[in-house]
């Protein structure tokens, strides 16, 4: 394991147990059952989706229906969790989130989650900042270096699954990378595939309205003096600065027309916008659709592995349930897809039934290729498909792209279809 590799109020044993053990982390421990009363003591709700709760339903016509086309009674191993994401085939409606230059990501962690990314065919994307700070790979092939990441994905994915999306922040389209990419003989196979894609970053959950942070030694802050802002805020004596990115500049014009030029510069890959939490993210994510993108993610406040302060972390930014309350997707726009505190299941669905086509794991991505370097996220995500299936069916349905608003219940109020119409 990673030297220090912890995620503060995040349940890091849970994942790193599901790493271990895969799907049968999902049940309680064997060694108290007959005599163990399980189900009490539950821990208070952290936001409105793990407030709210899954409501199956008596009368089951979907069941019924799948029952005839089975010629047998269905099952949770029935259930159909393939999704489309952001113009990618995947074999759960989970991709991987940005993580970019930070440290904890670096060295073969990155390249570890990459390579059992692409053999569980789900789509990856390569965070921001990643060239300016650890180089781009083509000349020499450094562990943290974004091709490295692409090679190691790009290699283990099967046919006609996954994608590479890799965004860009300011800093990063100053090093041009997505030309980088675009025209790199090593992403011709994802791009011929139709699996290479491109995300805009307006912002994340950690920090909204800030640029990406990390603390860097003194030595590595001075090759990156000429594009950032380095702050000594700890002290002469601390040996470590802090690096700040541009945030960068929009209004519903100029989010337009950089998804334009996005469309028009890069006509073969797919367009992602990543949008924060801010109070008009509906608004933003329906000027994105509009002007072509194949998909908006959203980090709720919950979102984010990087460096942010405090007050950020407990007092700036919209919980992601009220982020989802705030979108309506047209039927005919692309994915919506949502991360912020996704390890299991059941807050999985719920985002789910909430309007979000798929979701994105980060923390829980590091932690379980951390736990195990081979095989962690592989096992995570097998027990993340087993609780998929044993939710999905007990409300009746056999599809992931089947659950709605009336799959769940908060506030006292049963939400209804017609509500994510």
């Amino acid at each position: 394991m990673t030297a220090g590799l912890s995620a503060p109020g995040f349940p890091e044993d849970a994942v790193r147990d599901r790493a271990r053990r895969g799907a049968a982390a999902i049940f309680p421990d064997r060694a108290g059952y007959g005599h163990t009363l399980h189900g009490a003591g539950a821990a208070p709700a952290a936001d409105g989706l793990d407030a709210a709760r899954l409501v199956p339903p008596v009368f089951v016509p979907r069941r019924l229906g799948k029952l005839i086309d089975l010629a047998r009674e269905p099952v949770y191993a029935d259930v159909d969790t393939s999704a489309a994401v952001g113009g990618f085939a995947a074999t759960l409606p989970v991709y991987v989130s940005a993580f970019g230059s930070t440290q904890v990501a670096g060295a073969d962690l990155g390249r570890a989650v990459a390579r059992q990314a692409g053999r569980l065919g789900l789509p990856m994307v390569i965070g921001e900042n990643v060239v300016p700070v650890n180089g781009y790979g083509r000349v020499t092939e450094g562990e943290s270096a974004l091709l490295g990441r692409l090679r190691a994905y790009a290699e283990a994915v099967p046919d006609e699954q996954g994608g590479v999306v890799v965004q860009q922040s300011t800093e990063d389209a100053d090093a041009e990378v997505w030309n980088l990419v675009y025209s790199d003989p090593a992403a011709r196979p994802l791009l011929d595939s139709g699996r290479l894609g491109f995300e805009l970053k307006l912002g994340q959950g950690a920090k909204p309205g800030l640029g990406g942070m990390t603390v860097l030694a003194e030595p590595a802050a001075r090759r990156v003096a000429g594009q950032y802002l380095l702050d000594p805020v700890f002290g002469e004596a601390a040996g470590q600065v802090l690096r700040s990115g541009t945030p960068g500049t929009f209004t519903q014009e100029i989010l337009a027309h950089q998804v334009h030029l996005m469309r028009n510069n890069y006509p073969r890959a797919r367009v992602w916008v990543k949008l924060p939490p801010g109070r008009d993210v509906g608004e933003a994510a329906e000027v994105a659709w509009q002007a072509g993108a194949d998909a908006v993610t959203v980090d709720g406040a919950e979102g984010g592995t990087g460096w942010a302060p405090s007050a950020f972390l407990d007092h700036v930014g919209l919980p992601l349930a009220e982020c989802l309350r705030r979108i309506a997707r047209p039927a005919e726009a692309g994915s919506l897809l949502v991360s912020g505190r996704m390890w299991e299941g059941t807050r999985v669905v719920k985002a789910l039934a909430s309007g979000a086509t798929a979701v994105g794991i980060g923390r829980a991505a590091l932690l379980a290729a951390d736990t195990d370097a081979e095989d962690g996220l592989v096992r995570f995500a097998e027990a993340l498909a087993l609780e998929l299936r044993l939710l999905v069916s007990a409300l009746g349905k056999y599809a992931v792209d089947d659950l709605g608003g009336e799959d769940i219940w908060s506030d006292g109020s049963p939400r209804r279809e017609a509500e994510f119409a």
